[in-house]
């Protein structure tokens, strides 16, 4: 963890000065998906536009260097600051990427080999030492706290009785898990099962987030579900008027754009045509995005919704053939 800290940039920042507490009412969404792939990324920015995450920490990105297009190709808005962890060959990475008003979060990857965990667990004891102030640590802890955490279930082990000695000296609070028991899934057809992704929050912590909710959403990808701090939301004013990029890789939009921006007439200086003709555009481009994008959402919804039934049934039962092919078929339409 040492190392890491020095070879990152803010991964863990305290709250900046003159923040407004109000800001504190923030969503906290962790993905744990490889980010080498441009569909994939595509398809990542996707969900996290849909959550509207203000912070999201991505593992196993794999990729050996990250750079600052990679993590705008990812993140959604203008206000992103990000720090990673490069790979090590064809394993491992992490990036942290988050509106610049967010608070402190310290997102890990822990240690799979046995006897590096004690040294994993003594150096998280560290870290929260550095701060007083609301705390919350996230990720793939490659641990778990109960048999029940796995679906081979098994006896109470010490690791285990560890994991939660730990957790209780640093007071931290372990959310109830909502949504589904397991966040990983592998081995043949998936049977292999467990909790090992969690989120681990401050006493103090719900002074600012008093509605916390840790959930496991629908895995379109990798053998890891998303899992999501949710603090309750807070009121969000009116969304701005934006050009969406996709719009120009619509057949025909440049040529029906070009007419409707000449069939748009105003007099006067330069800039005041410039001004106006954008102002009357903007509900022409609204209405055709609902026109021609609005089904494309619906579908892409659809197929949302059937992902995240298929993955909630595998949680409590294995899946038939058919069902398993229902499922690929949703990730499938989620992906268009």
């Amino acid at each position: 963890m040492r190392d890491r800290r020095d070879r990152s940039e803010n991964l863990s920042g305290k709250k900046r000065k003159g923040q407004r507490t109000s800001r504190f009412d923030r969503e906290l969404k962790k993905l744990e998906w490889g980010a080498n792939d441009r569909e994939k990324r595509k398809l990542i920015k996707d969900v996290i536009k849909t959550q509207k995450a203000d912070l999201v920490c991505l593992q196993e990105t794999k990729l050996q260097e990250m750079t600052s297009a990679i993590v705008r190709s990812l993140g959604v808005g203008r206000c992103l600051e990000w720090g990673a962890l490069n790979s090590w060959g064809a394993a491992g990475g992490v990036v942290v990427f988050w509106d610049n008003r967010v608070l402190q979060l310290e997102e890990m990857e822990g240690p799979s080999v046995k006897v590096e965990k004690e040294e994993f667990l003594s150096e998280l004891g560290a870290i929260k030492g550095l701060w007083n102030e609301p705390w919350c640590v996230a990720g793939d802890f490659n641990m778990i706290r109960f048999p029940t955490e796995r679906s081979r279930g098994g006896r109470l082990s010490p690791s285990m009785r560890r994991f939660t000695e730990v957790i209780e000296e640093l007071e931290l609070r372990d959310l109830p898990l909502q949504g589904g028991m397991f966040t990983w899934s592998g081995g043949f057809n998936n049977l292999l099962k467990s909790r090992i992704d969690r989120f681990l929050i401050s006493e103090d912590w719900k002074a600012h987030f008093r509605e916390c909710i840790q959930g496991v959403l629908a895995r379109p990808v990798s053998d890891h579900s998303p899992i999501i701090l949710d603090g309750g939301g807070m009121m969000r004013g009116p969304t701005p008027f934006r050009f969406e990029n996709m719009w120009l890789k619509e057949e025909g939009f440049k040529e029906v754009l070009r007419r409707w921006w000449e069939e748009i007439q105003i007099s006067g200086t330069a800039s005041y045509i410039l001004s106006e003709k954008l102002k009357a555009l903007k509900p022409t481009l609204k209405k055709w995005n609902t026109e021609v994008f609005g089904q494309i959402k619906v579908k892409k919804q659809e197929a949302w919704n059937s992902l995240d039934f298929w993955d909630k049934e595998e949680r409590v039962r294995e899946l038939s053939l058919e069902e398993e092919e229902a499922r690929k078929e949703a990730r499938e339409m989620y992906k268009k």
